[in-house]
């Protein structure tokens, strides 16, 4: 990220992080983490790996790189392996919230229009 090696990023403080990363995440750092956000590092920090987490709006920082992380899509938990390219962003965009539609054929009771249909 921005000319520096892993070691580097994993060696400054969160205030020289905000510096780098984009200014929607520099505004996540620098006001501070919320409780919950707050809940999950210190949870991530003590275990490392198979964090469970309803927190998709964390920022990803190099501390989390290589460690797989289980983000809450709404439905089920979905794990994401942290990669270098990551740091930055926030958990959730890396997890789909969203199924795409599949129209099949209506129910019974859907519509007026439907009872016309032949239900084979």
């Amino acid at each position: 990220m921005y000319g520096k090696s892993l070691q580097e990023l994993k060696s400054l403080s969160i205030e020289e992080i905000a510096r780098l990363v984009p200014a929607r995440a520099r505004r996540t750092l620098t006001r501070g983490f919320t409780p919950a956000q707050k809940t999950f590092l210190k949870v991530f920090r003590a275990k490392k790996n198979n964090v469970k987490t309803h927190c998709r709006d964390m920022v990803v920082l190099p501390e989390m790189v290589n460690a797989t992380i289980m983000i809450y899509n709404g439905k089920s938990f979905e794990p994401v392996q942290i990669k270098p390219e990551m740091i930055g962003h926030y958990l959730g965009e890396f997890t789909y919230n969203r199924k795409k539609v599949q129209h099949s054929s209506p129910g019974i009771g859907a519509t007026r229009s439907s009872a016309a249909i032949s239900v084979k």
